[in-house]
């Protein structure tokens, strides 16, 4: 498999790393983890540029560029902060792609264009109190009324919630138990009856607006309808090109920490000689190399499947299951070359190590994406539920 880069994508991972040091993105990244605010001026920036929605259709704004390209662009920004690569990701492998692949013509018009200009964002909307894991257990629900559904339910966890303009619910249908009843459907910030709890305050990526959502009798009109009862694998074809976007931070935060280590080890001195010089902090290095440069082949293979709108569950699996535990790895380590400066908070390393815990769980946990791997291997389902 040909992973070699077009001559597109190499000067655009060119002129990310020119912009960064240009706008001081450490700098940044440091401020953003502090303020727990994203400055709205990026989100405009990356605009001009043609980042956001650069993987939608070129008919509502976006340039029909390959995943791969949206993928090497989030992993280049999220050297510095996953914050600062935050927008990127939403605008190109979330829930957005769910309306540019299955929307109506209607929809896309309406959403699109303005998510590639930056003026609106698209929120996914999955996990509830008791539907995590198991989503297929969700309890939030649309009543069919006629002219319009009414909406009831809630969620937690949900990134962008509260700051977002649109949100993708997934909503059971009606009365069918299990995947079938479930569906999408998509609600805008200010409907009546749609209200946001307080806001989550994580560990890591600062920044990151977080919070449960209420849906109490909302009115969503019938066109807002996305995904239909019965078509629950469409909202999971596209999970798997979300999964590789989790995997792609992860590869930021990691070829980042590996970046700082390598540059500390040359700079500190002990016993009068850079500590780069001494053999345990060589293998360790290389460690993290070798570490981070498995996963990106398995992201990219995943990304390649994903990215044409194939199912490649197994892949987008796999890759986000390595690099998830990948980064948490290569930032340890980092910490540990730092010594005592990587535990203080006057340099980057306990915010990249904070950050690189999030990404497995987010996404789909380890435990889960393992199950998966496990049925394609083994060729049959294991059911989680305790038989009745």
């Amino acid at each position: 498999m040909d992973f070699g880069f077009t001559k597109e994508q190499t000067m655009l991972i060119a002129s990310l790393q020119d912009m960064g040091k240009r706008e001081n993105f450490k700098e940044l990244a440091a401020e953003i983890d502090r303020t727990r605010e994203i400055p709205p001026s990026l989100t405009k920036q990356y605009a001009k540029m043609g980042l956001l929605g650069m993987t939608l259709s070129s008919e509502y704004g976006g340039n029909d560029e390959e995943s791969m390209t949206a993928i090497l662009a989030i992993e280049e920004l999220a050297k510095f902060s996953p914050m600062i690569a935050a927008t990127v990701f939403e605008s190109n492998v979330g829930a957005v792609r769910v309306i540019d692949m299955f929307g109506t013509e209607e929809q896309k018009k309406a959403i699109l264009p303005g998510v590639c200009s930056g003026d609106f964002s698209v929120s996914v909307c999955m996990t509830e109190p008791e539907a995590g894991s198991d989503l297929t257990s969700l309890s939030t629900h649309i009543e069919d009324k006629g002219d319009h559904y009414l909406l009831n339910g809630n969620k937690c966890f949900i990134t962008g919630g509260g700051e977002a303009s649109h949100y993708l619910v997934y909503t059971r249908i009606g009365d069918i138990k299990g995947y079938k009843g479930i569906g999408g459907i998509l609600v805008e910030k200010g409907m009546p009856g749609f209200t946001f709890g307080k806001q989550e305050e994580f560990m890591g990526l600062r920044g990151m607006p977080s919070c449960d959502l209420f849906f109490d009798n909302v009115k969503v009109p019938r066109e807002n309808l996305i995904i239909k009862q019965g078509e629950f694998s469409k909202l999971m074809l596209t999970f798997d090109i979300e999964r590789c976007g989790n995997s792609a931070m992860c590869l930021g935060v990691a070829g980042g920490a590996l970046e700082e280590a390598k540059q500390y080890a040359m700079e500190r001195k002990a016993f009068n000689r850079p500590i780069c010089e001494f053999q345990d902090v060589q293998f360790t290095v290389a460690d993290m190399a070798m570490k981070l440069d498995a996963a990106r082949l398995l992201v990219y293979r995943a990304v390649e499947g994903a990215g044409k709108g194939l199912p490649s569950i197994y892949e987008a699996s796999m890759g986000k299951c390595f690099a998830n535990e990948m980064v948490k790895e290569v930032t340890d380590k980092a910490m540990q070359i730092f010594g005592g400066y990587g535990y203080s908070t006057d340099f980057p390393m306990e915010r990249m190590l904070r950050d690189a815990r999030a990404w497995s769980v987010a996404g789909g946990t380890l435990q889960m994406l393992r199950i998966t791997l496990a049925s394609m291997i083994f060729g049959r389902r294991f059911d989680q539920r305790k038989p009745e």
